[in-house]
């Protein structure tokens, strides 16, 4: 487990590529569509039906053919949703027909029932009325054909791709079993939040596992462990799960035990340290099917590697086509200093449709990050950049 470089940072991109490098698919498991929200199709979800299976009517009104506009014609019966009407309309005919409902045979328009004058059985248009034929007018197959992708392998099941999925006659999807994540806080430091007293809550775990929250990923939670590395090397050891978090304890300190238990415990290292700020000590590793990714122990740091490479790891190993935060952009509402040699993710706020930087971007400073909405991305070496500009952002919150 050798150490690279103190000069050898590794860029973002190429940590986040080898991250995802470090993860083992899971088995895949069938559940239902009420099941599915928020996790992954392990396969394309396919159209069974076509919707709609026949030509409906869009509108409440009156179906017929255009040809015979402006009329009077004869109302011969009605069509509504569920009960369609059962014989064909010859020339000169109408039929009541309601939202929804399926078009009779021989007709082609529907005229709306706010320009349509009736009187007993007979009905006229009474307005300008449709433009052409075809007008208010659902066609078969307008939604999707049978045999269609509804959900593409790899998209997220969301509430519309369940419902469209429901609608095209489907009603199980295919997608990975509940990726186990094993969490860890290290330090002699810190004590259980809501212990009485000066030392130092313990947050990391719960701002994991909050961030965890929606990809559907099993929690196992390892607690706080002493720096210790007998301790340490034990409980890495017998971590049974698919993805290893720790924070804390992977800089150079003499307390800094991290990687020499890790490697006890049979972990072979991929990289250490990258050019990041705030997250510069991170480092990731496998051991068989585990992978293991050690977070800096301050809040901010944690939070900010995290975001870009546990939940990515943990979202692709779920079966995420896009695992990576989506980024977009923002105005900066002031000026920016040039930027160093590693990545600098700022937390900051938008504003009025600006985004503003915290004045102190110290990465111990939980309250700055709980008030940010967005963290400014700058890129390595990245010039001065002035209030108006354009920057990449991150949006948080």
């Amino acid at each position: 487990m050798a150490l690279a470089p103190r000069s050898a940072l590794l860029p973002v991109a190429e940590a986040q590529t080898r991250v995802l490098a470090l993860g083992t698919p899971v088995a895949l498991v069938e559940v239902s569509l009420g099941e599915a929200l928020g996790r992954w199709a392990a396969t394309s979800v396919v159209a069974r039906r076509t919707q709609p299976a026949r030509d409906v009517s869009a509108m409440d009104g009156y179906a017929l053919r255009y040809a015979d506009l402006p009329g009077p014609l004869s109302v011969v019966g009605e069509s509504a949703a569920g009960a369609p009407y059962p014989g064909e309309l010859s020339p000169g005919e109408a039929v009541r027909i309601f939202t929804g409902a399926v078009m009779p045979a021989g007709s082609d328009t529907v005229i709306v029932q706010e320009e349509a004058r009736r009187a007993g059985d007979q009905v006229t248009l009474d307005g300008e009325g449709p433009a052409h034929r075809g007008r208010n007018v659902r066609a078969r197959g307008l939604d999707f054909g049978e045999g269609d992708v509804l959900v593409a392998r790899g998209e997220r099941f969301t509430p519309a791709r369940i419902a469209v999925a429901a609608t095209g006659g489907v009603g199980r999807v295919a997608v990975a079993r509940p990726v186990r994540v094993a969490l860890a806080a290290t330090g002699d430091e810190l004590v259980e939040p809501g212990t009485p007293g000066e030392a130092l809550p313990e947050s990391n775990r719960l701002l994991l596992r909050a961030l965890l929250a929606d990809t559907g990923a099993e929690i196992v939670d390892l607690g706080i462990l002493p720096d210790r590395l007998d301790t340490l090397t034990r409980s890495f050891a017998a971590v049974d799960a698919d993805v290893l978090v720790t924070t804390g304890g992977a800089s150079v300190g003499d307390h800094d035990l991290v990687r020499p238990a890790l490697a006890a415990a049979g972990v072979t290292l991929d990289f250490w340290r990258i050019a990041l700020r705030p997250g510069k000590p991170m480092l990731a590793g496998r051991r068989g099917g585990l992978a293991v990714v050690g977070l800096p122990g301050n809040p901010v740091s944690a939070f900010v590697t995290a975001l870009l490479f546990v939940r990515p790891l943990v979202a692709h190993i779920a079966g995420a086509a896009d695992p990576f935060p989506s980024a977009t952009s923002a105005i900066l509402g002031e000026d920016l200093p040039g930027n160093g040699e590693r990545s600098d993710y700022l937390r900051a706020e938008l504003r009025d449709g600006c985004a503003y930087a915290s004045t102190i971007q110290d990465s111990s400073m939980l309250r700055t990050l709980a008030r940010s909405t967005c963290l400014i991305v700058r890129p390595p070496n990245a010039p001065a950049a002035r209030a108006g500009d354009s920057a990449e952002i991150l949006v948080i919150a």
